[in-house]
């Protein structure tokens, strides 16, 4: 049994606690065990998405944009994931919170064993919420999870109407802010905002969901600005 407890929290903590003013928005909860269909979507609106090929899963929830969930626990057995969600972070259990309700993305990293190219079982336990989500297996994935990653942009479609779970690199106090999505029949292009100030010099993931008004699925994706320039892959 593979197992990583906090596997890349401690290093997304600054990246996903940004203290900004506002009132803390509740999560929906629910205490039943329910079972997702096909596609990496469940019943409770969280979804999963493969990143990082294959060596981290997103996890998408709903609730506060500047308070997103970490994975304090993640354990593996065979091809089934067991992730906690947790929105307290040690030493800042009083965090302000916008009091907006978005689509928000956590980084899991996927423990040692599992195969992203088979079909995986994610259980996701995030306060009183009990979810299981069935992630299908991708076969061009080439990153072997519990392998160093190679530091570089991933994508994947969402099937809810979130659009496309964006994976980068980089400081964790200076996070990509979207400026503008402009969306074609054969192309999406995001334009970043020009990051101003000091920025901490350390390497972490971050998760921006990129939302859209099309949800076709054949388009191209290219990042324009705030040190992201270039074409990825959404896989």
């Amino acid at each position: 049994m593979g197992t990583t407890r906090r596997s890349i929290a401690g290093a997304l903590l600054l990246g996903v606690a940004i203290a900004l003013s506002g009132c803390a928005a509740e999560n929906p909860k629910d205490d039943s065990q329910v079972t997702a269909p096909e596609g990496g979507e469940s019943s409770t609106g969280m979804e999963a998405a493969w990143l990082d090929g294959g060596r981290m899963i997103g996890v998408i929830t709903q609730g506060s944009s500047s308070c997103v969930p970490f994975a304090e626990d993640v354990t593996a057995k065979g091809q089934e994931v067991t992730v906690t969600l947790s929105d307290t972070i040690e030493g800042q259990e009083d965090r302000p919170c916008t009091a907006d309700y978005t689509a928000r993305a956590s980084a899991v990293g996927v423990p040692e064993g599992v195969d992203p190219r088979e079909d995986v079982t994610i259980h996701v336990n995030y306060g009183d919420q009990k979810t299981s989500i069935e992630l299908d297996g991708e076969s061009g994935l080439t990153g072997a999870p519990g392998t160093p990653t190679d530091y570089l942009p991933s994508a994947a479609w969402v099937q809810d109407d979130h659009g496309i779970v964006l994976l980068t690199w980089g400081s964790s106090t200076c996070l990509p802010v979207i400026g503008q999505v402009d969306e074609t029949d054969t192309a999406i292009t995001v334009n970043f905002n020009t990051i101003d100030g000091a920025c901490t010099m350390d390497m972490v993931p971050r998760l921006t969901m990129i939302g859209l008004a099309d949800k076709n699925d054949d388009r191209t994706l290219t990042l324009v600005g705030g040190g992201l320039d270039g074409a990825v892959t959404v896989i």
